[in-house]
């Protein structure tokens, strides 16, 4: 039993669009509001203002003369959204994420409706203060004896209108074992290159429509603010941007569920991405490749499926280290192949031997425990199974507690 989103696009009414655009501004405006008043009294008074705070003052803010148009709307998007901001706010307080920022028009928006402000029956779904029943498209159907728990709205840049029904006790069916394990090492050039000698090229989704993103981006640069001119352009420029969205996702998709199925076991590195987009030489390939997402697809289909995912230690020298056991000491990016001259192995394929590496250091992380590294001793913030991410010293500090262990008690 497990949670499942299911995503469709639909075309609403006149009607319905009107009514789901006033939600979703009543939602953004109700967020803000309250982003705004919990980051007052902490800077003035240094108080945290929490879920039950906020909901008091929404209460308050539908009395007033300015705010009555907040009575129009559903009430549970507007409760959501301030659930949402709490949870953004503890994920900041444990240092998860950044602080909340505040929503803006031009990203769309959404809203959420839990079960008392929806109804699904038959194929068929209703909003609340909606007469007709959303034109869905649907491209698959819900398994029968499932019901959705919360239903979710969003409007993107793009102007396409998707709506997302979340099962919860929605129930996959486990692959039959097998035997293959495969090793990922992920790349620029090639997307990913396995332990089997496969090399997967990347297709460069972004390059691909550059030349008219660049075209549409420039035309937008020169409409004027606030234009009717400059709002065609604008969605212009973020039609370009879902296509390469749409494409990206399509393809990492079919490429994660074929690897999926068709192994028992699956190593990969823990890369950290966000640090690694700091490059500005990389920042623009790395992003287009979205190693975050296929990662991401990884872990919850194997945890749907029955298959088992191993995160290697992002340090561990992969590229650098043959199969005999040495490992050179500089190995740059301009260098694909290299010669061992331990074992006189010519021509390693740094990607391929990368894989390799992969592979039997997750096999080792199995066998030793996520503790020890593989190349045979501990380390804090070692390899890690199932997404479980220890916390690592960073490099000063390990500086320093190498400098103290040399040094000789007086």
């Amino acid at each position: 039993m497990t949670e499942r989103a299911f995503k469709y696009r639909f075309y609403p009414t006149a009607e319905q669009e009107n009514l789901l655009r006033r939600t979703m501004g009543c939602v953004r405006l109700v967020y803000n509001k309250a982003l705004a008043a919990r980051t007052e009294a902490w800077y003035s008074k240094q108080e945290r203002v929490d879920y039950k705070q906020t909901s008091g003052l929404l209460t308050n803010w539908k009395k007033t003369e300015d705010l009555q148009f907040l009575n129009e709307v559903s009430s549970v998007p507007l409760q959501q959204c301030l659930r949402h901001l709490q949870k953004a706010f503890s994920n900041f307080w444990s240092k998860r994420a950044n602080y909340p920022r505040f929503k803006k028009k031009r990203n769309g928006g959404s809203a959420e409706f839990t079960k008392a402000a929806f109804r699904y029956k038959e194929g068929k779904l209703w909003l609340a203060k909606c007469e007709e029943p959303l034109n869905i498209v649907w491209s698959r159907y819900i398994p029968q004896g499932c019901e959705p728990s919360t239903v979710t709205v969003k409007l993107e840049p793009s102007g396409r209108w998707f709506v997302s029904l979340l099962v919860d006790d929605y129930t996959v069916e486990v692959l039959p074992p097998t035997d293959k394990k495969i090793g990922l090492d992920a790349g620029v050039t090639s997307l990913v290159s396995t332990s089997d000698g496969e090399k997967i090229v990347n297709p460069k989704h972004f390059n691909r429509l550059y030349k008219k993103l660049k075209a549409a981006q420039k035309e937008l640069s020169r409409k004027t603010k606030g234009s009717r001119n400059r709002e065609k352009a604008r969605l212009k420029v973020a039609r370009i941007h879902a296509k390469i969205k749409d494409a990206r996702t399509d393809f990492l998709h079919k490429l994660t569920t074929r690897l999926v199925q068709s192994n028992s076991l699956i190593a990969i590195e823990d890369l950290a991405v966000r640090n690694m987009v700091k490059n500005r030489k990389l920042a623009r390939s790395i992003s287009d490749a979205a190693w975050g997402e296929m990662r991401a697809q990884l872990e919850y289909k194997c945890e749907w499926y029955g298959r088992k995912l191993v995160k290697i230690d992002r340090f561990f020298p992969s590229s650098k280290r043959c199969q005999c056991g040495f490992v050179i000491e500089k190995l740059p990016l301009n260098v694909r192949s290299w010669d061992c001259p331990s074992c006189m192995t010519i021509g390693i394929d740094r990607d391929i031997n990368a894989a390799k590496n992969i592979l039997a250091a997750g096999l080792a992380v199995i066998v030793c425990g996520a503790d020890i590294r593989p190349d045979n001793h501990s380390v804090k913030g070692a390899s890690a199974v199932l997404g479980v991410s220890p916390t690592r010293l960073s490099r000063g500090q390990l500086r320093k507690t190498r400098k103290r262990k040399k040094q000789k008690p007086k």
